[in-house]
């Protein structure tokens, strides 16, 4: 058992715990506020770091669509090797679209 004089000490230890994380925290705040706002005074570089972003964005969408679509199109191409009745026919169907698609763009895979 703690005495009233150990419980005492372990409240008041974390009181003082509890103030230098309210002061750390506020310092993080205030210094993100801070940084938004140079962001906002510096309109070249807010259009710069758009920029890359959206180039960014545009980029990881482009692959992620290209793998989606690949693994989509092999799939059914595995499927419709399987002769399974009706759902092969319409399977096959689909995969001769794409790649007559693809050859009408100059591609041939």
């Amino acid at each position: 058992m703690m005495s009233g004089q150990d419980l005492k000490e372990a409240r008041e230890w974390m009181r003082s715990v509890d103030d230098r994380l309210m002061k750390i925290g506020r310092r993080m705040e205030m210094e993100e506020i801070a940084e938004y706002v140079q962001l906002l005074n510096s309109p070249r570089r807010l259009i710069l770091i758009n920029i890359l972003t959206g180039i960014a964005r545009g980029v990881g969408i482009a692959i992620g669509v290209t793998i989606f679509t690949a693994t989509i199109v092999y799939l059914l191409q595995k499927l419709g090797a399987l002769n399974l009745p009706v759902v092969g026919d319409f399977i096959a169907e689909i995969v001769r679209i794409v790649q007559a698609q693809l050859e009408l763009d100059g591609r041939k895979y």
